[in-house]
């Protein structure tokens, strides 16, 4: 019952957010086409934005509108669409209009240079499509600011749907105390040939994400592929099969012959390789965790290259806040049933820290970095209500679908099923040299899988920092394809070296190995904002560095969760082929 009215509560979620769309982009003669004033910011920094109309503008004389609507998602990325007053129908030109008067003051005028010296350019949407304006222009030589006072549409439609926007802003006007500024606009229609489906072509820049050197590093990252692939499948299994040679020559040798020879390798910890290992509650619900946002990598790049997801305001964040709480069962299941198998005996607990380690990390990011937001009165202040949606959606869906999962999981998969017993006496670990210490194979067990994606970080940087819409998601499907396996065949190799050594901490190590490669991008992301952006102030550093946490730390545990099965799997293996006294 309790799982019927669950999924009953989600068809509703989605059907809502369906019927949230803005428009049906259909317009019949002389209907409503509503101009939504957006965000207004520094072009150095599109991410810092505040309300279009916190600097003194103007609306025009029309009143109410026929529709409005705000997804969670819009509200999360600080869209705060304010209707602009325009008298805009479909198909009908409308001359050169007043919007308003406005009489220049101190306060205005101090408003309105600040922004121009700042470069700031606005945001605006029609139909769902962006439009962008540069607020005024500078003379540095003479120290004279101007404001562009006109706005001219170029409208561009085909049939009964518009497909093209172009915004000119017009007429220069010296910014000085005391002067009246009259702001107008018009609109132009005109029919085009673009279809409905490739209007949102021209906001996508292929040069750029096509270019020549993003084909060479997708090709230079699956050359590294097949090489370490090439790697471990030469090297581990000839080192294996001598392994495997040496170790039944001991085993027919006496007892005499044997306590004589002189044992060493990975075989000598058979009884203490699967150990539980320490913090055993938060290694399963980190496991747990990085299965389901694996999960919801996929799933979103998959829905943005069949769906195009980035054509549509908010739908990329709105499908990965979904996905996320679909697939919250995969993460009781595998960290539940982890915990299980390691004899843990507080699963509640694993269950909620598993539950809800990701959405904490996220939101206590995003409430601090909110703080600063609310500060500077940006449109990137999170209201209060979406706060209490966000912890609705983590209480009422995530919690009682992990719950589902962990129950599952501990039930069907909890009973441990070791190829080899566990000694009850640790074995002590031997003197080793030092870059065969797990802290040294950590730290280098994410360059490799760092440098097969780094070239694709700078294209998702600019997308999300600059003023460029990432579109390629295929490459990204096929990088983070890539990052898996090499992220797989790295961990391999620092196990077996680390095992080899009679070390049998391999757990949180090839766990941590692998999860280092976030080390590499949150530092990759320093450089990036130094010598990439033109970013400053408190708010935009806070901001930049905050969010590149969040990204950084999700790509560590995603890589990290990879590297840890993967290295499982291996390690089972080379275990269950020997016979063990």
């Amino acid at each position: 019952m309790f799982i019927a009215h669950l999924a009953i509560f989600c068809l509703c979620l989605l059907q809502f957010g369906i019927k949230a769309d803005e428009h049906n982009h259909v317009y019949n003669d002389r209907e409503e086409v509503v101009l939504w004033m957006n965000t207004v910011g520094p072009y150095a920094n599109r991410q810092e934005t505040y309300a279009y109309f916190s600097l003194p503008f103007c609306a025009g004389n029309k009143q109410s509108i026929s529709h409005y609507h705000e997804t969670l998602s819009e509200a999360l990325q600080g869209v705060e669409l304010e209707f602009s007053g325009y008298e805009i129908d479909f198909t009908i030109n409308v001359p050169k209009q007043e919007v308003c008067m406005v009489e220049l003051n101190d306060d205005k005028v101090n408003a309105f240079t600040y922004a121009v010296r700042n470069d700031y350019w606005y945001q605006m949407y029609i139909d769902g499509l962006p439009i962008w304006g540069k607020v005024g222009e500078k003379d540095e030589k003479d120290k004279k600011y101007y404001i562009y006072t006109h706005k001219k549409f170029d409208i561009g439609y085909n049939g009964k749907q518009i497909v093209d926007i172009n915004l000119t802003p017009e007429s220069k006007e010296l910014l000085a105390p005391g002067k009246k500024i009259k702001f107008t606009y018009e609109v132009n229609w005109k029919p085009s040939t673009v279809k409905f489906e490739n209007r949102f072509d021209k906001y996508l820049d292929p040069n750029f994400f096509q270019h020549r050197i993003h084909w060479f590093s997708i090709f230079n990252s699956f050359m590294m592929v097949i090489f370490l692939v090439g790697l471990v499948s030469m090297i581990l299994m000839r080192t294996l099969r001598k392994d495997y040679a040496r170790y039944s020559k001991d085993e027919e040798m006496d007892d005499m012959e044997r306590d004589l020879g002189d044992e060493y390798g990975w075989k000598q910890v058979h009884g203490d390789v699967f150990r539980s290992p320490p913090h055993a509650l938060i290694f399963s619900a980190m496991i747990g965790a990085g299965y389901q946002l694996t999960s919801v990598v996929f799933s979103v790049i998959l829905f943005a290259i069949i769906g195009e997801l980035y054509t549509e305001r908010g739908s990329m964040l709105s499908t990965a806040i979904f996905v996320y709480a679909a697939t919250s069962p995969i993460n009781g299941y595998f960290g539940g049933s982890l915990y299980a198998r390691l004899g843990g005996k507080v699963w509640i607990r694993q269950m909620l820290v598993s539950a809800f380690m990701v959405p904490v990390f996220v939101c206590g990011t995003a409430f601090f970095i909110n703080f600063i937001a609310i500060y500077y009165h940006a449109s990137r202040a999170i209201p209060f209500g979406t706060m209490v949606a966000v912890t609705c959606i983590c209480i009422f869906i995530i919690l009682p679908l992990t719950v589902v999962g962990t129950v599952v999981g501990r039930n069907l998969d909890g009973q441990p099923d070791f190829p080899c017993r566990v000694n009850a006496v640790p074995r002590p670990i031997p003197e080793k040299k030092w870059f065969m210490e797990p802290g040294i194979i950590i730290l280098l067990g994410g360059v490799l899988p760092f440098g097969s994606i780094f070239i694709e970080m700078y294209f998702i940087f600019t997308s999300f920092w600059a003023y460029k819409i990432y579109y390629v998601y295929g490459f990204m499907l096929l990088v983070f394809s890539i990052l898996m396996v090499v992220t797989i065949c790295v961990t391999i190799v620092c196990t077996y070296f680390l095992l080899n050594a009679e070390d049998y901490r391999w757990q949180w190590t090839s766990f941590l190995s692998a999860a280092s490669t976030s080390l590499y991008v949150y530092a990759y992301s320093f450089y990036y904002f130094f010598f990439k952006t033109k970013m400053y102030g408190l708010f935009q550093t806070t901001f930049y560095f905050g969010y590149m946490a969040l990204f950084s730390g999700g790509l560590g545990i995603i890589c990290g969760t990879v590297g840890y099965v993967g290295t499982s799997i291996f390690v089972r293996k080379i275990y269950s082929n020997v016979k063990i006294d």
